[in-house]
């Protein structure tokens, strides 16, 4: 590990708004604050809202300036990106905004039934040949509604063709109330305040000329999760290399 990633770690393990809980603890104590963030961390009523896969925690922190009036919390595994945003929030004192280093697949461990209020998912990785990896799968989408309050709210923000088409036939497939559906959120009307916030990796698909697609729905809770049985044609393009991400993010200003 890099003497950068271990500073961001150990500067992490002090940041009052990070948490950082291994398996093993949670198996052990289980985590102290589930069905208690309002109470004991925010110390208000305020909707909470997620960002899964949160990265550097651009949408997390631009969500948190643009509506005081909610909590929102970023979850994400790599907490060298997350460093970012936790780091940002906690000098702008923004005390609706936290960060949570877990697996997406743990949050039920972390959240308990009815506390979620919306779900942000921002440009994960589509997973073309991994359904259960994919974090608009019908294994998520139930993770999902024992957390989300009724009505409970999904965003999905992706440049990923595959992955929009595969998730509205998914939505459709289980009778999830679809509310916006966009493939190209730049040239329609929908592109206001919150879903311009950009993050790193959309900065970067857009430079590359792709559409930006934008899906919201309400997650219902079902008896049984039906995956699509249609095929869907994968994306025919691939991610920036390590070398060209690093030269990219040099080029972009902290926000």
């Amino acid at each position: 590990m890099g003497k950068n990633k271990l500073q961001k770690f150990n500067e992490m393990n002090d940041f009052p708004n990070v948490f950082q809980y291994p398996f093993s603890v949670l198996q052990e104590k289980g985590f102290e604050m589930k069905g208690k963030w309002n109470e004991h961390f925010f110390q208000n009523k305020h909707p909470l809202v997620l960002e899964l896969g949160c990265g550097k925690g651009e949408y997390t922190v631009g969500l948190g300036r643009l509506f005081p009036e909610k909590n929102f919390i970023g979850i994400d595994i790599k907490g060298a990106r997350m460093w970012t945003g936790a780091k940002h929030a906690w000098k702008n004192r923004m005390s609706n905004v936290a960060f949570l280093r877990t697996h997406i697949e743990l949050i039920n461990h972390f959240f308990a039934p009815n506390e979620v209020s919306e779900i942000w998912i921002t440009f994960p990785d589509p997973q073309m040949s991994k359904v259960n990896k994919r974090m608009t799968s019908t294994r998520f989408m139930k993770l999902y509604s024992e957390i989300l309050t009724t009505n409970g709210l999904i965003h999905l923000k992706t440049d990923s063709l595959f992955m929009f088409t595969y998730t509205c036939k998914m939505a459709q497939t289980n009778q999830f109330p679809i509310l916006i559906k966009t493939n190209n959120l730049y040239n329609s009307c929908l592109a206001n305040e919150i879903l311009s916030i950009q993050t790193f990796y959309e900065q970067q698909w857009l430079a590359r000329g792709l559409n930006i697609k934008y899906l919201r729905f309400i997650c219902e809770p079902r008896d049984t999760y039906i995956e699509p049985g249609e095929e869907i044609e994968p994306d025919d393009y691939r991610s920036y290399n390590r070398s060209k991400r690093s030269e990219k993010q040099q080029n972009i200003n902290n926000y």
